[in-house]
């Protein structure tokens, strides 16, 4: 069955709201049908997707986010302490979906979130350790309040382009999002998740997986200069440790050229900051809500531009095993090219203990044009190492010019991770610390002049 919205009244001029005709033809079409966005703009608030539903986007068919307060209210979560406001909530967003099966947005369409916030609320752990990455320690109490306001002004906002949550056999092909809000898309606890050939230019969050099994992100481009291109979680926002299995993420290019530029091909190189004051973001990463564990993830023949490194980061509870990463290149590195990290920042239920990483294997991995100030870490704890990584034909070309620092990085156990929260590392090339079992087979390091030393290996065993 295929339901044209127009035929249910949507009028597709870009001034009408057509919200209404969309939910009438999404309820139409349950059970297997199609809803049919014809060429045209749809104004919207918030669409409530149903079982076995279809959004069609035709090529020339817009569906934007309107602006004001008239999307659905976030849903009540008691388990909202441990991570922020937009992961803790899906019903606050232009399209979303909640305990469905079969599931499918497609085409050759665009969905603008020009009405959508970018912004929500910190989390409302009492704690607060790690809440913020340590580089954002010098703003305003104005800037703060601006990147996290309370949660009362989010009342009526839309907050992310798509949300689903406990969703089974979900598949989104080809469309392109553009302002995608704070997430471009938020899965959680979806299993069977199928992303193919998407085009993300979005001012903050891409693919955020959170809690997620079999997943495939394929042929993706995914621009995202203020956060992450394609990110693995393990929130609590389901009120559970759920872990993340079986994801492949392949053949995507990641970047942070200037918001709306990968889309338009100017590639703009204006922006030279995220909002948390390190360069521009844009990267795969493998945390940093980590309740829950992380295991067997395949990263293969994937391109960062512009963009920080490959990142696993653990620091919440959650084990991080069986990776696997392939046939990689990086280009114009913003920070560390490889960022491997254990902490104890612990935002989670009580009991919560230092988690692990394990059994990764990076091999052909190839970065070109990396900023000096941070080389490729391995950095777990004290008692609590990174164990059993092996680099081989690794390739990792610095700019040079770095200065050693005055003083060894401490610990940081409980800190946000992100390379720069060392401050510059004390090598220009690797840096490893509490690692057992570390294989270094073919790793070639090259730098344009540095006065600090090219590896330092401190409390690591060979494997």
């Amino acid at each position: 069955m295929i339901c044209n919205v127009r035929d249910f009244g949507a009028s597709g001029d870009g001034v009408t709201l057509d919200t209404d005709a969309i939910n009438a033809a999404v309820q139409a079409a349950a059970a297997g049908g199609t809803v049919l966005f014809p060429p045209g703009r749809y104004l919207s608030h918030s669409i409530r997707l149903v079982n076995g539903v279809t959004l069609y986007l035709s090529a020339g068919a817009v569906l934007e986010a309107a602006p004001g307060k008239g999307y659905d209210l976030p849903e009540d979560n008691p388990f909202d302490l441990y991570q922020d406001f937009g992961h803790s909530h899906w019903r606050n967003s232009l399209i979303w979906g909640e305990g469905l099966s079969d599931i499918v947005i497609e085409g050759e369409g665009l969905i603008d979130g020009a009405g959508l916030t970018r912004e929500g609320p910190g989390s409302q752990w009492k704690k607060q350790a790690g809440e913020f990455p340590l580089s954002m320690r010098g703003l305003s109490a104005e800037i703060m309040a601006e990147l996290s306001p309370e949660v009362s002004a989010m009342q009526g906002l839309g907050n992310k382009a798509i949300a689903l949550k406990r969703c089974r056999n979900v598949t989104l092909k080809g469309i392109t999002i553009v302002r995608g809000g704070h997430f471009a898309l938020l899965a959680s606890g979806c299993d069977d998740l199928c992303c193919q050939d998407l085009t993300i230019d979005t001012n903050r969050d891409g693919l955020d997986i959170d809690g997620c099994k079999r997943v495939v992100v394929r042929g993706c481009r995914v621009n995202t200069p203020n956060d992450d291109a394609i990110v693995l979680k393990s929130s609590f926002a389901l009120g559970e440790r759920r872990a993340v299995e079986d994801v492949l993420i392949e053949g995507c290019v990641v970047s942070g050229y200037d918001p709306g530029t990968m889309l338009d091909g100017t590639f703009g190189r204006t922006q030279e900051l995220s909002p948390d004051r390190d360069r521009v973001t844009g990267r795969i990463k493998i945390g940093t809500e980590s309740s829950g564990d992380f295991r067997r993830i395949t990263l293969r023949n994937c391109r960062f531009e512009r963009s920080r490194g490959l990142a696993l980061e653990t620091v919440d509870g959650g084990v991080i095993e069986d990776v696997t990463v392939e046939d990689v290149t990086l280009q114009e590195v913003t920070t560390a090219p490889l960022f491997l990290r254990i902490g104890a920042r612990l935002r989670a239920p009580e009991g919560a203990r230092p988690g692990g990483i394990r059994r990764v294997t990076v091999r052909r991995f190839t970065a070109e044009d990396v900023l000096a100030d941070y080389c490729a870490m391995i950095v777990g704890l004290p008692g609590h190492p990174v164990e059993d990584v092996v680099l081989q034909d690794i390739r990792l070309s610095y700019r040079g010019g770095g200065v050693a620092p005055a003083v060894v990085p401490g610990e940081l156990a409980d800190a946000y991770p992100e390379p720069s929260m060392f401050g510059v590392t004390p090598a220009w090339g690797l840096w490893a610390r509490h690692v057992r079992g570390l294989v270094l087979d073919g790793v070639e390091l090259s730098t344009a002049g540095d006065e600090r030393p090219e590896r330092i290996l401190d409390d690591v065993s060979s494997g």
